[in-house]
C-alpha cells in the first residue's frame, strides 16, 4: 500500500465544472526520505520506512541519529512504516507527492482527532438529556438519566454509554477523491475533512 507523511495545512474550496462549491483540505504531502527497508529475509515482512519533517539533532537520541546516518539523511520528526509498497525503494531515496498520487485517485487519510476533554453525553453521545423544566426536573437537562437496575443486577453494565474523554483518536476517513496536486509545493488538495487539526501530521494511503 504505497503513501506518504504529510502535515494538514487547512481546509478551503474548489468550484467544480456545474459550479458547486467543494469543501476540500489542503495537506502538504512530503517529501519524504527512505530512512529503513524491511524484507522477508531479516524482518520476516516487506515494508518500508518513511521520514518526514526536520528535527534538531540535539533533539534527536543517539541511537536514533545513527539511524538516520545509514540513511544518509537528517533527523526526521515523525517515521510511518508503510507495508506492501508497489515500488521498491533505496535507502536514502526522497518520495515526493508527483511520485505517489495523481488528481482523480481516490486516497485514505489517518490522522488524529482533536482532543475534546471530558464531555457529558449529549456532546459525546448525542443524548437529549433529561428535558423538561418543571416536575421536580432542576438543573437536569443535560444529565444522562438512568444508567442501570437497582437491588438486580446492583452493579452498571460495561460499555455503558457516560460522559468521559472525547476525541483525541486515531481516525481514518476512507475514499477521499484528489482535486489537486501542486508539485511545486508538495501540496495535495483532498475532498472533505481530514481528522486532526492544523500543521498535525496525517498519513495519506492508496
Amino acid at each position: 500500500m504505497s503513501g506518504l507523511i504529510g502535515k494538514k495545512i487547512g481546509m478551503t474550496s474548489l468550484y467544480n465544472a456545474d459550479g458547486q462549491a467543494l469543501a476540500c483540505t489542503v495537506i502538504q504531502a512530503g517529501p519524504c526520505v527512505v530512512t529503513q527497508v524491511r524484507s522477508e529475509e531479516k524482518d520476516g515482512y516487506k515494508a518500508i520506512q518513511l521520514g518526514f519533517g526536520e528535527k534538531k539533532e540535539k533533539k534527536t537520541t543517539k541511537p536514533m541519529l545513527g539511524h538516520f546516518k545509514k540513511a544518509n539523511t537528517t533527523p526526521k520528526q515523525k517515521l510511518v512504516e508503510f507495508k506492501l509498497f508497489e515500488e521498491e525503494h533505496e535507502l536514502g531515496k526522497t518520495l515526493l507527492v508527483q511520485d505517489i498520487f495523481a488528481e482523480g485517485e481516490f486516497v485514505d487519510v489517518v490522522g488524529t482527532a482533536k482532543g475534546r476533554g471530558f464531555q457529558g453525553v449529549v456532546k459525546r453521545h448525542g443524548f437529549g438529556g433529561v428535558g423538561g423544566q418543571t416536575h421536580g426536573q432542576h438543573n437536569r437537562a443535560r444529565h444522562p438519566g438512568s444508567i442501570g437496575a437497582c437491588s438486580f443486577p446492583s452493579r452498571v453494565f460495561k460499555g455503558m454509554k457516560m460522559g468521559g474523554r472525547m476525541g483525541n483518536n486515531r481516525v481514518m476517513i476512507q475514499n477521499l477523491r484528489i482535486l489537486k496536486v501542486i508539485p511545486e509545493q508538495n501540496l495535495i488538495v483532498i475532498s472533505g475533512s481530514v481528522p486532526g487539526s492544523k500543521n498535525s501530521f496525517v498519513i495519506i494511503e492508496k
